[in-house]
């Protein structure tokens, strides 16, 4: 081409020479930068691999599972000194029989369960499978059997002020399963108790009972003697 070039004129020859310049520039410039991109992605990679050197999945096991905050357990003891300095609450209740616990003791690891006949079976089972969320609980450890009767008998009435209907009564399961028998048999008698049934394992199994009660007839406050009025 060399000999056809002398044949232009210098200004051919000019601007000849300038385009060639050009498509030199633009194919290194296109040949050149997918190089240059790839090495980047790659070096990134590799710093990326390089940081995780070592580390592992965490087990499921240690991972914390997001609960919904309960209420503390109410000790019975305190429930007794308020009592005492207060008064006992004012209820209905106040004579439930020792008979049945006497006469139909249980075991210490038995399952409780009662439901009054009306109760709908899926409430039932809500409360079985601790699905329904317990506004207020005591626990009996360490009372004597007047102790734990006016606990619970007051735990019950502290949720009916607030209109709440869900309870826990702990009554552990001792060897002898004392608390637990006279528990089972009380709240049996309890016209404001709809059922109740052992709590699932992770809520205290057969040392505590989840107890289902009527609805009071005024919400948030209910006042029995305005009922009665």
């Amino acid at each position: 081409m060399g000999n056809s070039d002398s044949t232009l004129s210098k200004e051919q020859q000019k601007l000849l020479k300038a385009f060639k310049k050009q498509i030199g520039v633009v194919t290194t410039a296109k040949s050149v930068a997918p190089v240059e991109k790839i090495d980047v992605v790659e070096d990134d990679r590799t710093i990326f691999l390089s940081a995780l050197h070592g580390v592992v999945p965490m087990p499921k096991q240690n991972q914390v599972q997001p609960t919904k905050p309960q209420r503390p357990v109410v000790d019975a003891q305190i429930l007794a000194k308020r009592a005492a300095a207060e008064g006992p609450v004012q209820t209905e209740h106040v004579e439930l029989s020792d008979t049945q616990a006497i006469l139909n003791p249980v075991g210490s690891q038995s399952k409780l369960s009662y439901r009054i006949a009306t109760l709908q079976h899926r409430v039932f089972e809500d409360l079985k499978a601790g699905n329904l969320r317990w506004y207020e609980a005591v626990d009996l450890h360490g009372c004597t059997v007047e102790q734990a009767r006016s606990a619970v008998l007051q735990v019950i009435e502290m949720a009916k002020a607030e209109n709440q209907n869900v309870v826990k009564v702990v009554h552990g399961k001792g060897p002898d399963a004392l608390l637990k028998s006279y528990v089972n048999g009380w709240l049996r008698q309890h016209r404001d108790v709809l059922a109740f049934v052992s709590a699932p394992e992770q809520q205290g199994g057969t040392g505590a009972v989840l107890v289902l009660l009527k609805r009071a007839e005024k919400n948030p406050k209910y006042d029995r003697t305005q009922q009665r009025a």
